[in-house]
């Protein structure tokens, strides 16, 4: 059986097009970076990230002309809680960053190769989101109860990753070994020569690591936005938008994400809601046999999108506004954003202890 936001219909040429201009808009913004790699100045990231975020809302706009108001509600509360999620992802990417000592002017480069990977994963698990939900609607029940096992694990992360952790560190490790690897980088290059003979560079590592992580974050962030949405192509833009100027984003926060110590609460209350809303909903729509003789359950609520919405603009509102009050008090850290970068990698199992390259 399918949920309400499996009904909404989109005039599949308006859905191609919309895809082909945001792919082209996309493709342009990697090859100013390729064309100019440099350090983005404050200015520069804060005009990219006002014009991405001004694009999804004009494009809410124009769902809202074509679609409705709910269909565009659904697009605006997913593509916040993917731009939140999104947000605890730059964390992570300030560690690996920092991990592998990758040049600063050359980090944009490997933002943006983190964003197409992100892309084309998420692209691939909403593919099979999208076909399980439409042919097995108990899927909802497994999706909330690991929102809200995610939620508790994001609230409180503990020790219990250290074997995660240890995993994904062996992945980059077996690489070292396996592959021919250069000490130092030669620009952005992922394969130089050294006396003659063909060699890695570290980049590759660092792309390896980067594509591990978007992994483990599209396999929380998916569920998520299913549980907003389950029309495949609001869940893909709504995604899309949040990995647009993701990369200025990480360069205009800098220091600030050290200051956002409570934003993973916020983030984990949102899961948890998400997650209770995708039971409250298979309870609703139930068809197993061994919950109420498989019969919907009546009193089950359906929560609007527009509760969803609230809720989810609530949350972050309520989590920075804690963070920067609390910053204000305490002295600034030492380490600047790798401790909170160090907390979020210890919760998604990412790899935290690795030798470092040689700069260069």
């Amino acid at each position: 059986m399918k949920g309400p936001a499996m009904e909404l219909q989109l005039d599949p040429l308006f859905q191609t097009i919309t895809l082909v201009v945001l792919v082209l808009i996309l493709v342009a913004d990697l090859l100013i970076i390729l064309k100019r790699p440099h350090i983005p100045a404050a200015k520069e990231s804060t005009l990219w990230v006002v014009f991405y975020v001004t694009l999804a809302l004009i494009f809410a706009g124009v769902l809202w002309i074509v679609a409705g108001g709910e269909v565009a509600g659904q697009f605006v509360a997913g593509w916040l809680t993917e731009y939140s999620l999104s947000i605890d992802n730059l964390f992570v990417f300030v560690l690996i960053m920092g991990q592998f000592a990758v040049p600063r002017r050359y980090q944009q480069e490997v933002l943006m190769v983190g964003i197409i990977i992100a892309l084309i994963l998420r692209g691939a698990f909403i593919l099979v989101g999208a076909t399980i939900i439409e042919n097995f609607s108990p899927i909802f029940y497994l999706f909330g109860a690991f929102l809200v096992y995610t939620a508790i694990r994001q609230a409180f992360p503990g020790d219990d990753h250290d074997d995660d952790s240890q995993k994904e560190n062996l992945i980059v490790r077996t690489l070292r070994r396996v592959l021919p690897m250069s000490d130092s980088y030669d620009g952005k290059k992922v394969i130089t020569r050294v006396k003659g003979k063909k060699l890695f560079t570290p980049m590759i590592i660092v792309f390896v690591a980067i594509g591990v992580t978007d992994l483990l974050f599209a396999i929380d962030s998916i569920p998520a936005i299913f549980g907003i949405t389950q029309s495949p192509f609001i869940v893909f833009t709504a995604n899309l938008f949040a990995l647009m100027g993701l990369r200025q984003l990480y360069f205009l926060l800098g220091d600030l994400l050290d200051r956002l110590k409570f934003l993973h609460y916020g983030i984990a209350f949102i899961l948890a809601f998400i997650g209770v809303k995708l039971i409250l909903h298979a309870m609703h729509v139930n068809e197993l046999s061994f919950i109420n003789d498989g019969e919907p359950i009546e009193w089950a609520p359906e929560i609007s999108t527009w509760v969803s919405l609230a809720v989810i603009v609530v949350s972050m509102a309520v989590a920075t506004i804690a963070s920067l009050i609390a910053a204000r008090r305490e002295p600034a850290s030492v380490d600047g954003p790798r401790d909170a970068a160090a907390d979020v990698a210890n919760e998604k199992g990412t790899p935290r202890t690795v030798e470092q390259p040689k700069g260069d």
